[in-house]
């Protein structure tokens, strides 16, 4: 089973060089726009050089030719997990799979956030079908497009391994262990349920990088994930 993905949401490399001192194993670590867009394609070479594997979130979302040249460059650093939002389109979503060819990294497709509900995606969005329909619908066409998988809720998990194989990624962040808040969450699931509804990956942030133990914390997570005695 792979490790939880610790999401590195943090504003500056100084705070990154000081939560890895915690470690001394390889992890999967996720790097979004906030850390991303302040410290650049540098950051990642650094992550990288210290043997660690890298989720780069950027969730791109453009005209096809745009996403294609983005994710050309974004190959060259080598990382192993990069995403785009499924909205984009399937056009799109073939265009970053091009962008990537000849490169290791695996794509996956944004289907809804976990910040959002049924009831915000039917006023923001005006999509009329239920969440779980709108979340099926794009894996599905994730999976047309040949990309590897998807990022959803653990709520959906389960059914996306059914339309669309169990060899089909599902990135499900939004894991908070029982004792912790769910803060802007709303889809919320612990490590325990994500195993138990078939996630591939789960991603955890501040319950391991604003714990008072963060080596202590991912360590619990990652047994609870694993199903370890």
């Amino acid at each position: 089973m792979s490790k939880p993905i610790i999401a590195l949401d943090f504003p500056s490399k100084t705070e990154v060089e000081q939560f890895l001192a915690h470690y001394e194993e390889p992890l999967f670590l996720k790097v979004g726009m906030e850390l991303y867009f302040q410290e650049g394609p540098e950051l990642v070479r650094y992550i990288k050089s210290l043997g660690h594997s890298v989720f780069l979130d950027l969730k791109l979302h453009d005209i096809p030719n745009t996403v294609e040249s983005a994710m050309r460059g974004l190959a060259k650093l080598g990382v192993d997990l990069v995403n785009v939002h499924a909205a984009g389109g399937l056009e799109m979503m073939k265009a970053a799979k091009r962008g990537l060819a000849g490169s290791e990294t695996k794509l996956i497709a944004v289907t809804q956030l976990t910040s959002t509900s049924e009831e915000q995606m039917h006023s923001d969005q005006l999509i009329p079908v239920s969440l779980e329909e709108s979340v099926l619908h794009y894996a599905k066409m994730a999976k047309q497009a040949g990309l590897d998988g998807v990022v959803c809720s653990v709520l959906e998990a389960e059914a996306i391994g059914v339309e669309c194989g169990e060899d089909f990624l599902r990135v499900t962040p939004g894991i908070r262990p029982a004792n912790v808040s769910a803060d802007d969450q709303k889809r919320v699931a612990t490590p325990e349920q994500a195993r138990q509804k078939g996630s591939t990956h789960i991603v955890v942030g501040r319950a391991i990088t604003k714990s008072e133990d963060p080596a202590e914390s991912y360590k619990q997570i990652k047994n609870e994930w694993s199903d370890a005695e």
